[in-house]
């Protein structure tokens, strides 16, 4: 079939990107043109490729799939963004679909039900899957704060989370530098303003916090 519907991968657990690829396979509306292991890689392959729908696993390394939705919103507006996650809270739904996702699929979904949330966003429609859908979608749709709270975290910044999921992840300031092209100082300015606005003091501190947040995946 022409004019296939271009897909890119992002996710970083090789035997769950393998398995959406092969599940795909089988489209003959859609064409797997790239994969990616994490959040810098996804936003390049985006960039090259410019797909017409990302599968986007929200949990990965050294950029987190919040952020990468918003570059590739902003460089990319029509490009489909359906968020694989396992979480299920109210907190990370709502800040997916506010970043512009277009669906939000639990990862422990049926293959049914993936292949449903596809085609619901690949068809112009909003996806979440069934069991997070009713209480979340409607404080969303309604633009209330109900399922919000005010807290430290809701002061960090967007460039701040991404340093502080870095420092999780291990990097060295001059490291972090080097991936987000900013220089070491603004990463020093960085490091202190997350460590001022959250309380903590140290860099064990701000992994066990990372951790804690859902903003690093430790499963390995």
């Amino acid at each position: 079939m022409e004019n296939k519907r271009k897909v890119v991968i992002a996710e970083d657990h090789q035997l769950f990107r393998e398995g959406l690829k092969a599940m795909l396979m089988g489209r003959e509306d859609l064409e797997v043109v790239a994969e990616a292991p994490d959040g810098l890689a996804a936003i390049e392959v985006v960039k090259k490729h410019k797909p017409d729908l990302l599968l986007l696993d929200l949990s990965m390394p050294r950029l987190s799939g919040v952020s990468v939705v918003k570059e590739v919103k902003r460089l990319f507006p029509e490009t489909i963004v359906l968020a694989l996650t396992i979480h299920e809270s109210d907190q990370y739904v709502l800040e997916a679909f506010e970043s512009g996702v277009n669906g939000y699929c639990i990862k422990d979904a049926s293959r049914e039900e993936l292949l449903v949330a596809i085609n619901s966003v690949l068809n112009g429609k909003t996806y979440i899957s069934p069991g997070i859908a009713d209480n979340v979608m409607e404080g969303y749709l309604k633009g209330r704060k109900r399922l919000k709270t005010h807290s430290d975290w809701d002061t960090v910044t967007p460039r701040e989370r991404e340093v502080l999921k870095l420092i999780a992840e291990g990097y060295l300031n001059k490291e972090i530098g080097e991936l987000l092209n900013i220089s070491v100082k603004t990463v020093e300015k960085h490091r202190a303003n997350i460590m001022a606005k959250l309380k903590l003091h140290s860099a064990s501190a701000l992994t066990s916090y990372a951790i804690a947040k859902g903003i690093v995946d430790k499963r390995n």
